[in-house]
């Protein structure tokens, strides 16, 4: 029979599971000509590919728009995004990804799809499913909003 963890170990679980696979994730990047992106970054990329301005950046982020404007001016001179005037509004500059920032993202996505896959050889992919499962119904919303929310605040 399992035993019961205290309800503190939860948070830990969750974290170290969470740390192991974006550990990961930016070591596959660096091996693969990105070893200048850093987890905020992909949070960043995450966002800006959804389109809009530094404003829009920065409400997405949970964060100011100077800070949101020092993430762009990061991402900008690692090669990873753009500004460029806006084609709906003449006062507004939107932040787009480049190539090398969408084949960052593309890569993620990939990295992220195969250490999934790794964790369910390793545990069974109908214990990885009731994983999933369990996980999106305890947080009641998109994990993505809520991690970005949390950590802008």
């Amino acid at each position: 029979m399992p035993i019961r963890r205290p309800g503190n170990a939860l948070p830990f679980l969750l974290l170290g599971a969470f740390r192991a696979l974006i550990d990961e994730l930016h070591r596959q990047l660096a091996e693969q000509g990105h070893p200048q992106l850093q987890p905020a970054h992909g949070f960043a990329l995450q966002m800006i590919s959804r389109g809009g301005s530094i404003t829009d950046l920065g409400r997405r982020l949970g964060v100011t728009k100077q800070a949101a404007h020092k993430t762009v001016i990061g991402l900008e001179g690692l090669g990873y995004a753009q500004r460029q005037p806006s084609s709906t509004d003449r006062r507004r500059t939107d932040v787009v990804l480049t190539e090398r920032g969408a084949e960052a993202l593309a890569l993620s996505g990939a990295i992220l799809n195969q250490l999934r896959d790794e964790w369910a050889s390793r545990v069974g992919e109908d214990r990885m499913m009731v994983l999933e499962d369990v996980l999106e119904r305890a947080s009641e919303e998109d994990g993505m909003d809520r991690i970005l929310g949390w950590l802008g605040s």
